[in-house]
């Protein structure tokens, strides 16, 4: 079975809510005032001969006050993960300066080297490395051994000569014969140059820029060590 690779592989999982909830929530405050003012003025004015039947407005003015209930205890619950977030992320602050391994671009500075850990399928019989440039061109295809042993990658093209600096993404290609069995992004070694808060997560700033979410990364290292 082949898993198709698009450029798409790196986005962070960044929240796409039409409305943010605090909007949500002045909405439904401000829906609630209305319907109880509206409520009063309509007590104030009924004939006394022939009262309004209050029963309809009672359920609402219970629905509405149900809706403000809850409207609460989900502000009063995002402050407890906006703070928890913090937390984490200050939690995480040692780990700028470290190499954490995710998948995720890696940036070229035009001489250092970046360490990927391929992950190829068992059965494959050949495995091949594509880099490709931040556009998602391919630039480059490396024979590599059928291992999960970590490969240093020069950043030098066939020629010899060392390849525009900047970020590049790594894809694995696992093959049988002439049948591709696997595509996917390679997991690499990135320095960690910052910690910042990526919605309700905490995402991990690259040499290069990109925001890697740190629930995605599954190693951490020295790079002095």
């Amino acid at each position: 079975m082949t898993t198709p690779v698009t450029s798409t592989g790196f986005n962070a999982g960044q929240s796409n809510s039409s409305k943010p909830s605090s909007q949500q929530a002045s909405g439904l405050t401000s829906d609630f005032d209305t319907f109880v003012k509206m409520l009063t003025a309509q007590a104030k004015n009924q004939d006394p001969l022939e009262p309004m039947d209050s029963t309809e407005y009672a359920a609402q003015l219970a629905q509405f006050s149900m809706v403000e209930q809850q409207t609460k205890s989900n502000n009063l619950l995002e402050g407890l993960q906006s703070q928890l977030g913090l937390a984490n992320m200050a939690a995480l602050s040692g780990w700028v300066g470290m190499e954490a391994r995710a998948v995720a671009p890696g940036y070229f500075d035009g001489s250092n080297e970046i360490t990927i850990a391929p992950n190829p399928a068992a059965a494959a019989d050949s495995v091949t490395l594509v880099v490709q440039d931040k556009n998602g061109t391919e630039v480059q295809r490396v024979a590599l051994p059928v291992s999960a042993e970590p490969f240093q990658w020069n950043g030098l093209d066939d020629d010899g000569n060392p390849l525009e600096a900047g970020e590049y993404a790594f894809v694995i290609e696992s093959s049988k014969g002439d049948e591709l069995l696997l595509q996917e992004y390679a997991e690499i070694y990135f320095k960690v140059n910052e910690t910042r808060m990526q919605g309700g997560e905490v995402g991990l700033i690259t040499e290069g820029g990109s925001v890697v979410l740190a629930s995605s990364v599954n190693a951490l290292r020295d790079p002095e060590a």
